[in-house]
């Protein structure tokens, strides 16, 4: 019987101008990647784009270190700022 993997929760949180294809880009590198979607949540604010997007890196096909590096790509190429971190980070973070 083959072991299962524990979750590994990451947040990534996108902020930038509205444009198309950027959710289609994020996910198709998380496809790519082998790293599980589990939620997100999107909106448009004053023509600014915010979404966090909760992920699974469990199972991921790549280290931590390229998702980072292929988040810093899309970001550079759509103009964005792209925080990708630990789920406990995140929570720590944003306690109040």
């Amino acid at each position: 019987m083959a072991s299962k993997k524990q979750p590994k929760i990451c947040i990534v949180t996108v902020i930038g101008k509205d444009r198309v294809g950027i959710i289609a880009k994020l996910a198709n590198t998380m496809a790519r990647a082998n790293i599980n979607i589990l939620d997100v949540n999107q909106k448009v604010m004053e023509n600014y784009f915010v979404m966090t997007m909760a992920v699974d890196v469990a199972k991921a096909a790549i280290s931590i270190v390229q998702v980072h590096k292929r988040l810093d790509k899309i970001a550079n190429e759509m103009k964005l700022k792209i925080i990708f971190q630990d789920e406990n980070i995140f929570k720590m973070m944003h306690r109040i």
